[in-house]
């Protein structure tokens, strides 16, 4: 015989426990690929945003600071290494740019930062989208999400230490210290990069400099004059310090080579990969933690519905006695209760795959408008194993009350 019709004769008289069980299955599954989906668009998205970086050369202290600041624009106030080394590494032969990184500046929220030309193209990798890159003290470049078009005039205020800036918002604390002698103009827009730069102003380093008065980096030129040059070859004896190189090797031997050479005189080098790497590490065990967590909520839910099912089981003995009766298997019965707990699960845990992904894009919109960091949440084999793992282990436990409906006494059943 069938045993559909009476799977959904069963499945109809739970009717509100059948959907609360299926809601907290799908709840339970839903945090096991939300936390799988979520770490591993993280790692994604972070290690895309540090393609730009190959090595970063700056003052001896936490590398994991200096690539949060450098790569994360996680701003803090870090020790400057003399401006004779970002000299050096520029007219090193093994290097293609050198870049410096100098922050200290917003414009409405956003970070200012003074850099060369070059790395504003990503050393020619990137093109602008609109307008040109700057090529003259005064002029900035910016990022794909800053709201600011070509030929705005902008004015920087120094940025406050412990206080946080929004982007695209200017507060009273940002109008207290505005730099009123220094002028901005826009004259282009980087592509979307799906980093925290999409919100960033890019403008000459010697900007950065002469608006705090240290001088241009190059000898003999007026401070902040517009006729000044800007970008490499800077002097060394007039450039100051800076808190992050970005370096580009030629070759592969030649940033181990700098990144050994840099690791000493007063200075540290590091390949952001290296400090991923060991956050990545972390991230996976608080990921492998969560899972496991997530893992035993769904053995509990599935106990749960397992005790629920054994109750429907009881309160249904006198059908399933009557099947007996007109002659219908033990394995008859046992499939019809089986398959009834079988879908339950399965059905939530499709569900939960449903509402994990949910729960996972909602989160990447979380930290990208907290962050800048694009995040793209998918679901992947190991998310639809795990959904698959759960529905398997529920059918698992619906063997019990299968046996349980089979070892019920038909007459005492049919009298009770």
């Amino acid at each position: 015989m069938n045993p559909l019709p009476m799977v959904l004769a069963d499945l109809r008289a739970m009717r509100f426990g059948g959907v609360v069980a299926v809601l907290l299955v799908g709840l339970a599954v839903a945090i096991g690929i939300a936390v799988g989906a979520q770490e591993r668009a993280l790692r994604k998205a972070s290690a895309r945003a540090a393609d730009d970086f190959p090595l970063l050369v700056g003052a001896p202290g936490s590398p994991t600071q200096m690539v949060l600041t450098g790569v994360y624009l996680q701003v803090e106030a870090l020790p400057l290494i003399d401006g004779a080394v970002l000299a050096r590494l520029a007219a090193d032969p093994r290097v293609t740019g050198a870049a410096p990184l100098a922050y200290g500046d917003i414009v409405s929220g956003y970070p200012v930062i003074g850099t060369s030309a070059a790395f504003a193209t990503r050393f020619g990798r990137i093109a602008p989208a609109e307008g040109r890159v700057f090529a003259a003290p005064g002029e900035a470049i910016v990022g794909a999400d800053v709201r600011f078009g070509l030929g705005s005039s902008l004015t920087p205020a120094h940025a406050t230490a412990g206080h946080r800036h929004v982007p695209g918002e200017s507060d009273a604390e940002e109008a207290s210290h505005r730099h009123e002698a220094v002028r901005l103009t826009v004259v282009g827009r980087l592509p979307r990069l799906g980093s925290p730069w999409d919100r960033a102003i890019l403008v000459p380093v010697e900007t950065v400099w002469a608006t705090h008065g240290l001088g241009d980096g190059h000898a003999g030129a007026a401070d902040g004059a517009k006729t000044a040059p800007i970008g490499p070859p800077w002097d060394a004896a007039a450039v100051p310090g800076v808190p992050i190189v970005v370096v580009k090797p030629k070759a592969v031997f030649d940033a181990y080579r700098l990144r050994s050479e840099y690791r000493q005189g007063g200075t540290t080098a590091v390949f952001p990969a290296e400090v991923l790497v060991s956050l990545y590490g972390t991230v996976g065990d608080l990921r492998d933690i969560l899972v496991l967590v997530a893992a035993l909520d769904d053995a509990v839910v599935f106990l749960a519905i397992l005790l629920l099912t054994v109750t429907l089981v009881g309160a249904r003995r006198r059908r399933y006695a009557v099947l007996r009766a007109l002659g219908a298997g033990r394995a008859y019965v046992a499939a019809v209760v089986w398959l009834g707990a079988a879908a339950l699960t399965t059905a939530g845990s499709l569900l939960g795959l449903g509402l994990g992904w949910f729960a996972a894009t909602a989160l990447s919109w979380a930290i990208a408008a907290r962050t800048g960091l694009a995040l793209s949440a998918t679901i992947g084999a190991g998310e639809i194993g795990f959904a698959a793992a759960m529905a398997g282990l529920g059918s698992l436990f619906a063997i019990l009350p299968a046996l349980a409906a089979t070892r019920q006494p038909v007459v005492e059943a049919l009298r009770s």
